[in-house]
């Protein structure tokens, strides 16, 4: 029992401080989340934001591979470039030593049952009284309780008289230190956090079970298996995701290498900085060694962006071209780093993208009426079938990724969101299907040979014209809350469509009464039915914005 007892401890300990970590983690994202992903996705306009929003989103929500995940994941559904993945990958790397700080400079100090107890009963009482985004907040102080809980046995157990026939290791030779590096790489890719590897070596130098360099070696070696989270993540994605993954191991392969090949000048350098020095609590000092290596290597590598870009594209061939018109949107479990929030936000992208579509598709009706002659048909029907035919897809591959979605664990506010954004789907595959059926009409008229005149032809442009500007508008606010103000300018829009139907039509009407070809004037008031069938759609998908909430 005295070799099992401890071991057990151990165990409970560690599954304390994972699960803590991942209850806080979890709680801020789903608190805050939503609103730092899309600043994630949309403040990364040069270099250093792009690194500051790395930093700033890191260290709010304590995980260095959540962030990578979401970069990935971005750059994957287009909602960020490549080199706008550099600056946050880099700043991630920074904001994720905050949790190496908080276990030095609060887990040491002072009793942590004392407070960490009181804090998982404040944070289950919160749970239990409020709800919504207090609730989530509730969830990060149980689980930030829970860690400090789970870091208090950590700090029992990993004792001389413990664990120290198991794991006091010393030894400052090259064996000695390969080992620890190699036992940081592993430990921190099992265990899928640098963070919860981080605790773990404070707490085991702290109670002098290791010294100093090999805690060093250690704390390097975490740093390359970090980087599991995002090579795992970047799986079948395209080519600048997976090269994007490919940033952030070179990042921290590089990095570690020249702290490795400058070990005890690098050393020397934190005892340096670090106050007190050779004096220094070596928890402090192993949190300082986490963030000077860190900084360092984004000082060394920040000017080296483009370069760092330029050598993964030659590393990581460009996806091949693809002219089969066929669109996929896949659903990607992220790997214990999942977010609801950036499975919204892709989906989202995947919206405003149908939109462009069927706004294109839109163009083509105005073409074929300014210009009805064979041409036409040759240079855009073939064209229209297959972007009627893309969007279909679009509109099936969004709504199951979307059911996908409502399947996860969601907020109110989230399942109302995701509704909505399926009826957008709907209403824009409706309106892809009247935009084609017009064009063929059109096609229809030439290939017949019918005749219109010409005043006819010019009364319907500013018709177009009308729901085209509305296309726009939809276009514009297809995926942000719209205000009353807005709705009632789509509602003067809407008003204005059917106002302008009912005189296009009244005056076919009377061409009909006067003797005037019967199909021509049959098609042409099919033609004015389907375009305002286009604005009703165009309104539908504003009154859903209306109510979506972000």
């Amino acid at each position: 029992m005295n070799v099992i007892q401890p071991i057990l401890e151990l165990i409970g300990s560690l599954g304390f401080l994972l699960y803590g970590m991942k209850l806080m983690s979890d709680g801020i994202q789903q608190s805050a989340g939503e609103k730092l992903q899309r600043a994630l996705s949309v403040l990364t306009g040069n270099r250093f934001m792009s690194l500051i929003t790395g930093l700033v989103v890191t260290m709010i929500i304590q995980s260095s591979g959540a962030t990578t995940v979401m970069v990935v994941t971005f750059v994957n559904a287009g909602l960020m470039t490549l080199t706008q993945s550099v600056g946050v990958i880099f700043g991630a790397n920074i904001g994720t030593t905050i949790t190496a700080w908080i276990v030095a400079i609060f887990g040491f100090n002072f009793k942590i049952s004392a407070f960490a107890i009181p804090l998982f009963g404040l944070g289950y009482f919160i749970s239990i009284l409020k709800k919504g985004a207090y609730k989530n907040w509730a969830s990060a102080i149980m689980g930030f309780g829970l860690l400090f809980f789970g870091l208090s046995g950590l700090s029992d157990v990993f004792t001389p008289e413990q664990l120290g026939w198991l794991f006091k290791i010393q030894g400052t030779g090259p064996l000695a230190l390969l080992g620890g590096f190699g036992i940081g790489i592993f430990i921190t890719a099992l265990l899928h956090s640098s963070s919860a590897f981080s605790a773990i070596v404070i707490t085991m130098a702290y109670n002098g079970l290791i010294n100093w360099e090999l805690a060093a070696a250690m704390t390097l070696g975490s740093n390359i298996g970090s980087t599991i989270d995002a090579i795992l993540a970047a799986v079948g994605t395209r080519a600048d995701a997976r090269r994007s993954a490919l940033i952030h191991v070179l990042f921290n392969v590089f990095g570690t290498a020249l702290a490795l090949i400058f070990f005890h000048p690098f050393l020397d350098l934190v005892m340096l900085v670090t106050p007190g020095h050779a004096n220094s609590n070596i928890a402090i000092r192993i949190s300082m060694l986490h963030t000077v290596f860190k900084t360092l290597s984004t000082l060394i590598f920040l000017p080296l962006q483009n370069p760092l870009v330029k050598l993964t594209q030659k590393m990581i061939k460009n996806d091949k071209e693809d002219d089969s018109f066929v669109y996929k949107l896949e659903f990607t479990e992220l790997l214990g780093k999942d977010s609801v929030a950036t499975h919204i936000i892709q989906a989202e992208k995947a919206i405003a993208d149908m939109t462009d579509v069927v706004s294109d598709l839109f163009d083509k009706i105005q073409i074929g009426v300014t210009k009805r002659n064979p041409e036409f048909i040759e240079k855009y029907a073939e064209e229209s079938a297959k972007a009627e035919d893309y969007v279909d897809q679009m509109h099936e591959q969004i709504t199951h990724f979307l059911i996908k979605c409502e399947s996860m664990l969601l907020t109110d506010k989230q399942i109302k969101h995701i509704s909505g954004m399926i009826q957008i789907v709907d209403e824009l595959e409706n309106m892809s299907d009247s935009c084609y059926a017009t064009i063929m009409l059109i096609v229809r008229s030439i290939d017949k040979k019918m005749k219109f005149q010409q005043a006819d032809m010019d009364r319907l442009l500013p018709y177009i014209e009308l729901v085209r500007q509305f296309l726009q508008f939809i276009r514009r606010n297809i995926n942000t809350q719209l205000t009353q103000d807005k709705l009632d300018m789509a509602a003067e829009l809407e008003d204005g469509i059917d106002a302008f139907r009912k005189d296009l039509k009244k005056v076919a009407r009377k061409r009909l009464e006067g003797g005037a070809d019967v199909k021509a004037e049959l098609l042409y008031i099919d033609v004015v039915r389907r375009i305002e069938n286009i604005g009703d759609n165009c309104f539908s998908i504003s009154e859903t914005l209306t109510g979506i909430i972000k």
